[in-house]
Parts: C-alpha cells; sequence; structure tokens
C-alpha cells in the first residue's frame, strides 16, 4: 500500500502563494514589508491598507484630475465613518464598486466633484495584485493570517 505525501500548513500556503503567482500576483512575506523590515509597506502593526500603493493606484487609475484630488481620495478610503463594522463594509464596498466622488476647484476656481476609481474592474491589468503571506496584525490580539490578498494596497480577502 503506497502512502500519501502529507500536508502540512506550510504546504497548502505554498501551494496557495505558487497558484497566485501563477495568475499574476506578486507575492511577498509579510516580514520582508514590516515596519521594521529593510523595505517597510506600512508604519506599524495595526496598519492593514499598504498605503503607497493606495496612493499610487489611486494616481495611476485617475491620472486627469489633480493630486489634491487624490490625496482627498485616499483620506476617504482610510476613513472610518461609523462605529459600526457593518457600516463601514457597505460603506466601503461602495467607494471599492462605485469610486471615491471628491471635491476640488477647477483652473476656473468652479467647484467640480470628480469619481476617482479605486480599482479599474473594465482592465484589471492595471491594478496591483498582491499576495502576502504571514502578514502580522497586532491589535487587541495579534493575527497572523496564511495569505492576505491586497488589491492596489487595500486588503480584500484573508485566506
Amino acid at each position: 500500500m503506497a502512502r500519501s505525501a502529507k500536508f502540512t500548513e506550510d504546504t497548502v500556503e505554498q501551494a496557495t502563494l505558487d497558484w497566485l503567482s501563477e495568475l499574476g500576483y506578486t507575492t511577498l512575506y509579510g516580514p520582508d514589508i514590516a515596519p521594521e523590515s529593510v523595505i517597510p509597506e506600512r508604519d506599524n502593526f495595526q496598519q492593514v491598507v499598504l498605503e503607497e500603493r493606495i496612493r499610487e493606484a489611486i494616481a495611476r487609475l485617475n491620472p486627469s484630475v489633480p493630486a489634491e484630488a487624490h490625496d482627498e481620495a485616499f483620506k476617504q478610503v482610510l476613513r472610518l465613518a461609523s462605529p459600526s463594522l457593518i457600516q463601514n463594509n457597505r460603506h466601503f464596498h461602495g467607494l471599492l464598486r462605485d469610486g471615491v466622488t471628491v471635491q476640488v476647484r477647477g483652473d476656473d476656481g468652479a467647484e467640480k466633484n470628480p469619481l476617482l476609481k479605486l480599482v479599474d474592474f473594465d482592465n484589471p491589468d492595471n491594478n496591483d495584485w498582491l499576495a502576502v503571506n504571514q502578514f502580522t496584525i497586532i491589535g487587541n490580539n495579534e493575527r497572523r493570517p496564511d495569505v492576505v490578498i491586497f488589491v492596489n494596497g487595500m486588503p480584500l480577502a484573508v485566506i
């Protein structure tokens, strides 16, 4: 009787990263982008978004609006409007799906309200697809999901 290979948690995690890499995701190891690392992508372990990636995506996906519009959209992405997790999730889902409306003044001084995209649904290759394994988050408790999937710096799935 042949013995089957033993699957470990690490085996499944690595297979997931390999599969995501084949799909075009960039894959990174969480400690390599942690706050104290050589190439940190966040300021502390409470921070769950990759702010620079969000800023870059907003600018890349919305090149026709001024930088102050990009900054305002970024602030809205990070702003929690309610103490309710459910309401915040609904609000954030709307921003992802529909975009972020900001107020800016045009060159003529008139107020404009452009809609800025956070995700390019029409051309998925315009997005930054990232899978990070062993991404430590410290809040009330310490958590370390096997894999966190980020789209344009925003964590959208946890495995």
